[in-house]
């Protein structure tokens, strides 16, 4: 919000629907890959979007995640400190982000001192409350590095028999998301030097989860049907929180509830403030979701109205399936354990992996198309939007393909909704004494006399309503289709009343056909705004319009359609029209695979000898 030229923060608003919208925050030590991008911060701009259009008072919060095991990897690869890693990679994702067009509040970074401090105050809390615990634990120690190894310093085979993974970290298995310790992998060695670490014994503090799970059980049983969540978030904390009594399964195989160690042998993190313990620093994952609350404190000083007022403000958190544990496990029983009036989450969005090819994405190995590489391609921003949210991995992983992004540009983009927009945009445009209407909306007389009209404005009225209802429900792909479905809509109106010739031979009717074309045409602009916003400000633009991104009326009700020649007046005459998209020819896209097909390293350094461009 802007007043008089600066930024205002938005606070919740006493009656009005109060949405706190979060996406995964990103670790700062890579570039984002398009995984990435669509598991957590596309997919949360796209519902930030329509909850602005839908006139909700929503903001959304995000941000790189700097500190732990990660940062301090990538600072000796670079040979240079984690705060040089930090002020590279934060510069790098917002570079990214900004080309997506994603429309963060606040798009902050959790090495501040707002994150130490709320971060300790939380955990002072859950220390007063007795919800914290103190045990002897082995871990990993390199005699060679000399020096305990945090679990993202040890790889491994991964402990599950049906995955093996060969690379599997002392926290997370990135094949399978099975959450680990250390002692878990098989054959374990150091990420340094690789040599085989032994393990010791050394002092950590623990989170009580099993003493909270009751009050945990009660809030997730509650809030998983109010809050809609999707089945693979509910399938995940349900492992987490079944019984693990049983004696006869393998302790290293058995899900459950168990204590969570939430400190390390770190130099670069919140540093514990404990006496007996100030030598150590927060596991990643237990302050990396109180950086959603410290970044808000960061876009305002009043940020406990966001953060601890359940009764006006609904949390939508979105994120990949390999971080669910830690949102509705983890930072959920450390609010819990507070006994403070949190604001916690309602919804959760999770989506599965985005596979690339015939393989995997991968930060650390570099695999598949990142975000420096797309915004260096001659595809359009809202081509990638568009691509990516229409394979949007919601129920099971989906794959990138280069055949697949041309197949959707050339049948979806430019047949259905590129050709809509600019049949009807063009044959305003023509001159009168052309057969047009020289760019001016022309007047409908008694539009609901006729018969296909009629028949469109009731076809597109229920399917706004039903875009409205899969937009509530987070299920954004759904949203997506239904509003290609009303463009395609609109080309069968022109195709079945023949516009052309209607201009001849019954130019009232024509009139009726053209200004009800045009109104859905600024309908579509606001529909697709969330999901494309640089093709609906191209189009109001070309209607010669100011954006006015809104699918509510003053009331707060959603924009009927019923009266779609209505949406743009009489006489308003409109911009010039412009081809919206192109195509991607073969020998172009080719091309990128080729390039995309190595190790991101390997990419760079040939682009740095200058033995690969992208075409002109």
């Amino acid at each position: 919000m802007e007043e008089d030229g600066k930024i205002v923060p938005k606070l919740p608003i006493p009656g009005k629907r109060n949405i706190l919208i979060t996406s995964a925050l990103p670790y700062v030590n890579n570039v984002p890959h398009l995984g990435n991008i669509i598991g957590c911060v596309l997919s949360a701009d796209v519902y930030a979007r329509y909850c602005r259009l839908r006139g909700y008072n929503a903001i959304y919060i995000s941000g790189t995640d700097e500190y732990g095991t990660a940062t301090e990897t990538k600072a000796l690869e670079e040979n240079c400190t984690p705060r040089e890693i930090c002020d590279k990679y934060h510069a790098i994702h917002k570079q990214v982000y900004d080309w997506f067009d994603i429309s963060f509040d606040m798009f902050g970074r959790t090495s501040t001192p707002e994150q130490t401090k709320v971060c300790q105050e939380i955990f002072n809390k859950l220390w007063e409350n007795e919800w914290i615990s103190e045990d002897t634990m082995k871990q990993p120690y390199c005699d060679t590095c000399k020096k305990f190894l945090a679990d993202r310093l040890v790889e491994g085979f991964c402990p599950t028999e049906k995955c093996n993974y060969d690379s599997a970290r002392g926290d997370q298995c990135e094949k399978c998301g099975k959450v680990l310790n250390p002692t878990e992998l098989k054959d374990p060695r150091c990420k340094v030097c690789k040599t085989t670490p032994r393990f010791r014994d050394t002092d950590h503090l623990f989170l009580e989860l099993p003493l909270l799970k009751d009050k945990l059980k009660k809030y997730v049983e509650e809030t998983s049907v109010t809050g809609s969540w999707s089945r693979n978030a509910i399938q995940t904390t349900d492992a987490s929180l079944k019984d693990v009594s049983r004696s006869d399964e393998n302790e290293s195989e058995r899900e459950g509830l168990k204590k969570r160690c939430i400190t390390r042998d770190l130099k670069w993190g919140v540093q514990v403030p404990h006496e007996k313990y100030k030598e150590k620093v927060f596991y990643v994952w237990f302050d990396a979701p109180i950086g959603y609350v410290s970044i808000t404190s960061c876009y305002t000083s009043e940020w406990e109205k966001w953060w601890k007022n359940p009764e006006n403000v609904e949390l939508y958190q979105f994120m990949g399936k390999d971080n669910v544990f830690f949102h509705t496990v983890l930072f959920p029983s450390a609010q819990l354990g507070t006994g403070e009036d949190w604001t916690m989450m309602k919804t959760v969005s999770v989506t599965e992996y985005l596979n690339y090819e015939d393989g995997k994405f991968s930060k650390s190995k570099g695999v598949g198309v990142f975000g420096n590489d797309v915004k260096d391609t001659n595809i359009p921003v809202e081509v990638w939007r568009y691509y990516l949210l229409t394979n949007r991995p919601e129920k099971s992983d989906t794959d990138f393909k280069w055949d697949d992004l041309r197949t959707k540009l050339h049948d979806e983009l430019l047949s259905n909704l590129g050709n809509f927009v600019n049949r009807v945009l063009s044959f305003l445009a023509k001159p009168e004494d052309k057969g047009g209407y020289g760019s001016v909306i022309p007047d409908a007389t008694d539009p609901e006399s006729h018969d296909f009209t009629r028949s469109l404005v009731k076809d597109v009225g229920t399917l706004v309503e039903e875009y409205v209802e899969a937009m509530e429900k987070v299920k954004l792909k759904k949203g997506l289709h239904i509003a290609m479905t009303i463009s395609k809509a609109g080309n069968t109106y022109l195709q079945d009343t023949k516009f052309w010739k209607l201009y001849k031979e019954d130019k009232p009717s024509c009139a009726v056909v053209i200004r009800t074309a045009a109104g859905l045409v600024h309908l579509l602009a606001r529909l697709l705004e969330p999901f494309m916003p640089s093709f609906s400000r191209e189009v109001f633009k070309q209607l010669n319009l100011p954006p006015h991104f809104s699918l509510s009326d003053e009331k707060g009700e959603v924009l009927q359609a019923s009266r779609l020649w209505e949406f743009l007046p009489p006489s308003h005459r409109i911009g010039t029209p412009q081809t919206l998209f192109k195509k991607l020819e073969e020998e172009e896209m080719n091309h990128y695979r080729e390039k995309f097909a190595g190790s991101q390293a390997d990419r760079l350094a040939r682009d740095a000898n200058g033995t690969t461009g992208r075409p002109r």
